[in-house]
C-alpha cells in the first residue's frame, strides 16, 4: 500500500517506508520490495515524497534525502560524498557503486535470504545465494542506476533481466492524459517482487542442489579412479559452472579430465572437461576412436 506525504508522525503502528515522488526507478522500487520480505516490513506502507519533515517520520527512508546513515535507517546513495561499494563497505569482491537497492541488500540480504529459504541466517547456504543473487540481479540494477558502463576490456557486470528498462517503461507517458503514477509504481512492486523471488528461488532450489552433487562427486572422485581426474554424477545435473568454482575453492591440485553420466535414458556417457567454462578445447580429449 502506498500513501503521500502524511501530515503527521503515523498514527498507527504500521512501519513506513518513505521513497522519493515522481518518476521511479528499478533500484528503490527493489529497495522496497525487499524489505517488505521481512516480518518487520511486511504490511509496511510505502511513502513517495521529497518532504524531508515527512521522510523524518518513516521507520526506513531509501533513494530520497541525501543521507547514507544506516544507524537512523536512511540509504540514498545520490549526494557527492557516497561512493560506497560491496568492497568497500563489506569488505566483498563486487566494485560497482551501490544504488538503494544495494545498500538495503547489503544490510538485510541474509536476513531477507532466510526468511526466503527458511534456514538460520549463519547457515552457510545463505552466503552463497547471497553472492549469487547480487551477481545475477541486485548488481545489474546497482550498475544501470549509477550510470557505470558495462564494458570496459572485460565486462564489469552481467546484464541478465533488463528489469530496470521495464520498470522504467512503467512511469506515466509524457502524453498521458489522466497519469498515475502510484499505479505504475505499484505494478512495478509486484512486477520487481516476482523478479525477485524468482531469482531466489531458482539459486535456492536448482543451482544449489546441482551445486551439492558436483561437490559430492568431487569429494568421491578417488572412489572412480585412484588418479582423482574423473568423476561420476548419477542422473546428471548442470556441472560445467560448479567444477570450475569448486576445483579452486577446495584447491584441486590435479584437475578433473572426465565427467561420466547418466542421461535421461539411464544410459552413461562420458563429457570431457574443457579447460575453462567458455572453452571448446579440452583439458584432455578422449581417443578419436571412442568419439560420439
Amino acid at each position: 500500500m502506498m500513501a503521500t506525504e502524511p501530515p503527521t508522525k503515523k498514527q498507527n503502528s504500521r512501519k513506513t517506508i518513505g521513497t522519493h515522488s515522481g518518476t521511479f526507478h528499478c533500484d528503490e522500487v527493489l529497495a522496497c520490495c525487499m524489505l517488505k520480505q521481512l516480518p518487520e516490513y511486511g504490511d509496511a506502507e510505502i511513502i513517495r515524497t521529497r518532504d524531508e519533515n515527512v521522510l523524518k517520520t518513516c521507520d526506513i527512508v531509501v533513494d530520497v534525502g541525501g543521507k547514507y546513515e544506516p544507524a537512523s535507517h536512511r540509504y540514498d546513495h545520490h549526494q557527492r560524498s557516497f561512493s560506497g561499494t560491496m568492497n568497500s563497505l563489506a569488505g566483498t569482491k563486487w566494485e560497482i557503486k551501490l544504488s538503494s537497492a544495494g545498500l538495503v541488500y547489503l544490510h538485510f540480504g541474509k536476513d531477507i535470504l532466510s526468511q526466503l529459504m527458511k534456514v538460520n541466517k549463519d547457515d552457510s547456504t545463505v552466503d552463497l545465494i547471497y553472492a549469487k543473487v547480487y551477481e545475477n540481479l541486485i548488481q545489474e540494477i546497482d550498475a544501470i542506476d549509477n550510470g557505470v558502463d558495462q564494458f570496459e576490456g572485460e565486462p564489469r557486470y552481467s546484464i541478465s533481466t533488463n528489469i530496470s528498462s521495464r520498470v522504467g517503461a512503467l512511469n506515466p507517458k509524457w502524453n498521458a492524459k489522466n497519469p498515475d503514477p502510484e499505479a505504475g509504481f505499484a505494478k512495478a512492486m509486484k512486477m520487481v517482487e516476482e523478479e525477485f523471488l524468482e531469482t531466489v528461488s531458482y539459486f535456492k532450489d536448482v543451482w544449489l542442489p546441482a551445486r551439492t552433487i558436483v561437490q559430492t562427486a568431487i569429494e568421491k572422485r578417488f572412489e572412480v579412479d585412484s588418479s582423482g581426474e574423473i568423476i561420476s554424477i548419477e542422473g546428471g545435473c548442470p556441472w560445467k559452472d560448479h567444477l570450475f568454482t569448486l576445483e579452486e575453492k577446495l584447491s584441486i591440485d590435479v584437475p578433473i579430465k572426465y565427467v561420466l553420466f547418466s542421461d535421461q535414458n539411464g544410459k552413461w556417457r562420458v563429457q570431457c572437461v574443457p579447460v575453462s567454462l567458455k572453452s571448446f578445447e579440452n583439458r584432455l580429449s578422449l581417443l578419436e576412436a571412442w568419439r560420439g
